[in-house]
């Protein structure tokens, strides 16, 4: 067996689908533009796209310094050890590997919720007050971090090729531009019933805690349903109450200032007379 050969036609694969995903968040972009779902101010949408588009290539530069990706080289040494190790390459095996990832990214998403230590860094994906594609690139280097991590305990404990979780990963970025788009779409009812879309993750975008905790799935609709996370509504606004940011160094910041310690402050300050 070619190992070079299959590791460079993996490679192509992989740039090819990413090509796709870039080229879905162009299209989408141009879609949320011409006819949004909802108008944003103009000065609150590029304050938004400026910030997320920031932290995107930031936080790319960030995890390519510390060699981040060498992580799932180490992975992949021992994802012959796992679950579905023993299965041959191919359709069943490349099903159940995404099935296993979304739900894996599922936890994730509901422990980044859950667990305040976890929700100081994911808050900054919920802060943005504008939502739309680019918020799909709004997140902190250390959340990034943590979860390049997880995923790799995930190869292990699997045992699939990490080019498999890299192409799953691609495939997840196109969802994840997807269902942050300010679009409207088509029988989106029924299509939610399958995937995540737009109107499922506005909600989970909700200002209100008891709305924003739901919704946790990346693209299949099912595991809210089962696990009685999922909810169907229209949120009045986006975004967080006592967190903002206008640009990247406060994103940033804002992990380490947790919304206890913003109300804390608040109650010192003397309340006027009425």
């Amino acid at each position: 067996m070619n190992t070079t050969a299959n590791a460079n036609d993996g490679l192509f694969f992989n740039e090819a689908l990413f090509g796709l995903a870039v080229l879905a968040f162009v299209v989408l972009l141009v879609i949320e533009k011409t006819k949004p779902y909802r108008e944003f101010p103009a000065k609150i949408y590029k304050e938004s796209f400026v910030t997320n588009t920031t932290a995107f290539l930031v936080n790319n530069l960030i995890l390519t310094a510390l060699r981040a990706s060498s992580l799932f080289l180490i992975a992949q040494q021992f994802s012959s050890f796992g679950l579905l190790s023993g299965l041959d390459n191919g359709p069943l095996k490349w099903l159940l590997a995404f099935a296993f990832f979304d739900l894996a990214i599922y936890i994730w998403h509901y422990a980044s919720h859950k667990y305040e230590y976890l929700w100081r860094f994911h808050k900054i994906h919920h802060s943005d007050k504008c939502f739309n594609v680019s918020t799909g690139f709004r997140f902190h280097v250390f959340d990034l971090l943590l979860e390049i991590v997880y995923k790799c305990v995930f190869v292990v404990v699997i045992g699939v090729d990490a080019y498999l979780v890299l192409s799953i990963e691609i495939i997840e970025l196109f969802f994840i531009f997807f269902h942050h788009g300010n679009i409207r779409v088509p029988n989106e009812a029924a299509i939610s019933q399958v995937i995540i879309t737009p109107s499922l993750h506005r909600t989970h975008h909700s200002t209100l805690r008891s709305e924003h905790d739901s919704n946790y799935g990346i693209v299949l609709a099912f595991w809210d349903r089962i696990f009685g996370t999922r909810k169907e509504l229209i949120p009045a606004n986006v975004g967080l109450d006592l967190i903002e940011a206008e640009n990247f160094i406060q994103l940033f910041s804002l992990a380490f200032i947790t919304e206890r310690k913003i109300r804390q402050l608040f109650s010192w300050i003397p309340k006027g007379k009425k």
